[in-house]
C-alpha cells in the first residue's frame, strides 16, 4: 500500500509541476495580451487629448505663453498623462511639465511626421522610461499648420502589471494548483490501474521479453488490433509468408492481400486446425480473437508450414503403414506356409510346388504392374499394402489396368497422394467390412494426361446416408462413433482445396459409394469446388 502511495505521489508531482509550467506559459501569454491591450487603449487616449489641445483658441492662436502652458498643464492632469507638449514649426517647446524646457528646441527623431500634418502614435524609450507619444497637427483658423500638439504616457514595466494583477493571480495559481494537483492525483490512480500496478521500466522489461519470446518461437504469430493494424509479426511468420522489413503498425492486408485474420474480428470467435493457403505455401492455423474486458480488440494467429508437419506426419502414418503391411503379410504367409506344409505332409509334393510357384508369380505380376503403372514407391507400396489388407478382410481390391501416373500436380506431392488415397480405401474398407454380401470390391483408377489428373475410388459398400452428406467433409464427423475419428475426408478436403481440385461423389444407400477427384496439372486461381454429389 504504501509503495502505492509512493508512485501516485510521484505521479502526482510530476502532473503538478507540467501544471504549473503550463501555468507560466499562459500567464505569460496572458500578460502580453493584457500589455497589448494597455497600449492600444492609451494610444487612443493620448490621440483625444491631443487633438482636445489642438483645437484651443490659446493653441491655435499661439500669442501667450504663459497661457498655452496654463491650458496644457490644465489638460494633461484632467486627462492623467505624463507630458503635454505644444511646438511651433519650428520646433520650439511652448507649453512642457518641466519649466526649464519651455522655449528649448525639440530634437526628437519621431516627430518630423507631424510637421507635415501626419497624425500617429509612436513608442520612444526616454531617460523616464518606455513612452507612448501621440503626435496631433496644429492648425489656425486658415487651416495653416501652425504648430504640434505633443502628449506622452510612460507606459507600465510588466512588474508593475503583475503587481497591479498580483490580487487576482495569486487566487487563480491557487485554485489551478489545489484542482490540478486533485485530477493529477486521479490520473496517476487511473493510469496506474491501466498499467496494472506495473511501473515503467517493469512494462519496458516485459515488452521486451514478450518480443523475444515471440521472435524465439518455432511457430509463426501474427497479431492485429480492431483496426487491421499489425501489432506483432515475429521472425518465423516473415520466414514462412516471405515478407521482409518492418512491418509493425501496417494494414495486414497491405502486406498479405490474402489473409483470413480480419475475419476473426467479425466472427468473434476461434478457429484452430485450419488449413490455409497463402500463395503456393499451405499452412495450419490457429486464429483467436484478443479480449480485454469481454471486448475485441484484435486477433491472433499462429501457424505453422504445413509441408514440414506433413513430414512428420507421413513418417509417422508410414510406420504405423509398414508395421499394418508386415502384420497383414505375416499372416497371409502364415497360411500359404501352412497350406504348402499341409500338401507335403499329404504326399503332394508336386502341388505343392506348383501353388508356391502360382503364388510367387502373382505376387511378382503385381508388384511389376503397380510399378510400371505408378512412378512412384510411396503410392506404389500404399496400394501393395491396401491389397493385401483386401485379402485378408475378404475384400477384393482392383487397380484399374489403364491406369497411368508419371508426375503430381505441380501444388501437390507424394505426401498428399498417400494420405488421399490411403483416407479413400480405408473408407471404402469400413463401408465393407461388416456389410454381409458374397462379393466384396473396391475398384481404384488413377489416370493422367497433360491437363488434369483423375482419381476415382468406388465401392459395393453402404453407401452415404444423405442426410449427412452435407456434414462428412467436417473435422471431427464420424458415423463410428470412435474417438479420434472423423478426420480422414476432413484431410482429403483440404488437399482438395490445395491442389484446386474438385470431388465428385456418386453414392446410393445399400449400394455402394464412388469419389472421384481431378485436379488441374497446372495451378489455377479459383475457389475449389467440393463436394458435388449425387445419388
Amino acid at each position: 500500500m504504501l509503495h502505492r502511495l509512493k508512485i501516485n505521489g510521484k505521479i502526482a508531482i510530476l502532473s503538478s509541476c507540467i501544471v504549473l509550467f503550463s501555468l507560466m506559459i499562459g500567464g505569460t501569454i496572458l500578460v502580453g495580451t493584457i500589455i497589448s491591450l494597455n497600449e492600444t487603449e492609451i494610444s487612443r487616449r493620448l490621440l483625444v487629448t491631443a487633438r482636445t489641445v489642438a483645437q484651443l483658441p490659446e493653441v491655435t492662436s499661439g500669442d501667450n505663453l504663459g497661457v498655452i502652458q496654463e491650458a496644457a498643464e490644465r489638460i494633461r492632469i484632467i486627462n492623467d498623462v505624463t507630458y503635454v507638449v505644444v511646438m511651433d514649426m519650428n520646433r520650439v517647446r511652448l507649453s512642457h511639465p518641466v519649466q526649464a524646457k519651455i522655449g528649448t528646441v525639440s530634437m526628437s527623431a519621431d516627430e518630423g511626421s507631424a510637421f507635415a500634418e501626419h497624425t500617429y502614435v509612436s513608442k520612444a524609450k526616454g531617460e523616464l522610461g518606455t513612452a507612448l507619444r501621440a503626435f496631433v497637427p496644429v492648425m489656425n483658423a486658415d487651416h495653416v499648420q501652425v504648430g504640434v500638439v505633443l502628449v506622452g504616457q510612460i507606459m507600465p514595466s510588466i512588474g508593475q502589471v503583475l503587481l497591479n494583477l498580483s490580487g487576482q493571480a495569486y487566487v487563480i495559481v491557487l485554485l489551478s494548483l489545489m484542482s490540478g494537483i486533485w485530477w493529477s492525483w486521479k490520473l496517476a490512480q487511473h493510469i496506474k490501474k491501466q498499467m496494472f500496478e506495473l511501473e515503467p521500466h517493469e512494462i519496458a522489461r516485459i515488452l521486451v521479453e514478450r518480443t523475444a519470446t515471440f521472435h524465439a518461437m518455432h511457430e509463426g504469430v501474427i497479431a492485429i488490433d480492431k483496426d487491421e493494424l499489425i501489432t506483432i509479426f515475429n521472425d518465423k511468420a516473415k520466414s514462412i509468408m516471405k515478407i521482409e522489413g518492418d512491418v509493425i503498425g501496417k494494414p495486414i492486408r497491405e502486406v498479405l492481400p490474402d489473409t483470413r485474420l480480419p475475419e476473426i474480428l467479425e466472427l468473434n470467435h476461434p478457429i484452430y486446425h485450419q488449413e490455409l493457403l497463402f500463395g503456393t505455401t499451405l499452412i495450419m492455423s490457429n486464429r483467436v480473437p484478443i479480449k480485454v474486458n469481454e471486448q475485441t480488440v484484435g486477433a491472433v494467429a499462429i501457424f505453422q508450414d504445413r509441408t514440414e508437419v506433413t513430414r512428420i506426419a507421413e513418417e509417422l502414418t508410414g510406420v504405423r503403414a509398414f508395421v499394418d503391411a508386415l502384420r497383414v503379410q505375416n499372416h497371409e504367409y502364415m497360411n500359404k506356409l501352412h497350406t504348402i506344409g499341409g500338401l507335403i505332409q499329404l504326399g503332394n509334393k508336386e502341388k505343392a510346388l506348383n501353388y508356391l510357384f502360382e503364388i510367387t508369380e502373382q505376387k511378382e505380376e503385381l508388384t511389376r504392374f503397380l510399378s510400371q503403372t505408378f512412378k512412384n514407391d510411396s503410392l506404389t507400396g500404399l496400394l501393395l499394402g491396401k491389397i493385401s489388407r483386401g485379402n485378408e478382410l475378404g475384400i477384393i481390391v482392383e487397380i484399374d489396368r489403364q491406369s497411368h501416373l508419371e508426375y503430381f500436380p505441380e501444388l501437390l506431392d507424394h505426401h498428399d497422394f498417400v494420405i488421399l488415397v490411403g483416407n479413400l480405401l480405408e473408407n471404402a474398407f469400413d463401408a465393407l467390412q461388416h456389410l454381409q454380401r458374397s462379393e466384396k470390391r473396391i475398384f481404384v483408377s488413377i489416370e493422367q494426361d497433360n491437363e488434369v489428373l483423375s482419381i476415382l475410388v468406388e465401392d459395393n459398400g453402404v453407401g452415404i446416408d444423405p442426410a449427412i452428406r452435407d456434414s462428412i467433409f467436417k473435422q471431427g464427423f464420424t458415423t463410428k462413433g470412435v474417438s479420434g475419428r472423423g478426420i480422414g475426408l476432413y484431410l482429403i478436403a483440404g488437399i482438395v482445396q490445395k491442389g484446386g481440385g474438385t470431388i465428385h461423389i456418386d453414392s446410393v444407400p445399400g449400394e455402394g459409394t464412388s469419389f472421384l477427384i481431378s485436379f488441374p496439372m497446372t495451378p489455377v486461381k479459383k475457389e475449389p469446388s467440393f463436394p458435388e454429389e449425387n445419388s
